[in-house]
């Protein structure tokens, strides 16, 4: 099993490989690089490596792809967009999908784990549990609303600095005189 694992983690791999050389659009790109890099945290899974593997999805194939993402949309190197919905059911879809991340987060967030035990702020795990588990259940117990603050306002900062990009690329609108931007 771990052979066939292996070979299709190395296909996985190659194809994210040429994707992220061969696909016109950065944003493709960009998203090729996010299949290469989860495909290499299964080679670390293969390895028994979990907590590199982990380290490897978080940061590499979550933070620094979106950071490539920002620049990519921040420069304005992507297509050119029409506002017009060429998916109509992507807004709902994006909506239902919001409300059940924060369903999701109020129900980590509560008193209780889905297992039903009660997370006990401050206790000591025992050695024996692992860098991973210890890691999980601080994070997750101790930590979760400034975990959760942060990503929201993390989130929050990307979009602002999107749109105030996006906002300052466009062309100031004419008035009745026919000049531009000037003021009465």
């Amino acid at each position: 099993m771990t052979a066939v694992l292996f070979f299709a983690f190395s296909a996985i791999v190659l194809g994210g490989a040429f994707g992220v050389i061969l696909a016109r659009n950065p944003v493709h790109s960009a998203l090729f690089l996010v299949l290469s890099l989860i495909a290499i945290a299964g080679f670390f899974l293969l390895q028994d490596a979990d907590l590199v593997a982990i380290v490897q999805i978080i940061v590499y194939a979550s933070a620094i792809v979106v950071l490539f993402l920002f620049v990519i949309m921040l420069l304005g190197v992507d297509r050119r967009e029409t506002f017009e919905e060429q998916h109509p059911v992507q807004r709902w879809a994006a909506l239902a999908l919001g409300l059940l991340l924060i369903v999701e987060v109020l129900v980590l967030a509560g008193r209780h784990w889905v297992t039903g035990e009660h997370s006990v702020r401050g206790a000591l795990n025992s050695p024996g549990d692992g860098n991973v588990h210890n890691l999980a259940s601080r994070l997750f117990t101790d930590f979760i609303w400034p975990f959760e603050i942060t990503a929201a306002l993390l989130v929050i900062a990307v979009v602002g600095s999107v749109v105030l990009a996006r906002r300052a690329r466009q062309k100031p609108e004419h008035t009745e005189a026919g000049t531009v931007g000037s003021r009465r």
